[in-house]
């Protein structure tokens, strides 16, 4: 029983951190992207070592190619075509599309 509270207790842990390390990455993008992007490769990481999904608005900062920190008319085109969402990363070419429409449930 020790070991699922432990477990359980840590993803907790995890998430709060992923969630820490994206708010830091928006506040260092200004004077400094590429600590943007350190903070997103350490989300990641913390995130694949302790099993923890990243959740789906942080999931859209970043582009899953190159994993930069994605910042709309910086870094990133956003445009709506036909019924997506299309976000291309402009460091690296990558596009991805999301669907607008009914909201999931």
């Amino acid at each position: 029983m020790a070991d699922k509270t432990r477990k359980s207790g840590s993803r907790r842990l995890a998430r709060e951190r992923i969630a820490i390390l994206f708010a830091r990455a928006a506040e260092f993008y200004p004077e400094n992207p590429g600590w943007s992007n350190r903070c997103v490769e350490l989300a990641r990481r913390i995130g694949m070592r302790h099993r923890v999904r990243i959740e789906r608005p942080l999931k859209r900062r970043f582009c899953r190619r190159c994993y930069t920190y994605l910042v709309p008319g910086s870094n990133a085109r956003v445009r709506v075509h036909r019924g997506r969402v299309v976000v291309t990363c402009l460091a690296c070419g990558h596009r991805s599309r999301f669907p607008v429409g009914r909201p999931r449930q």
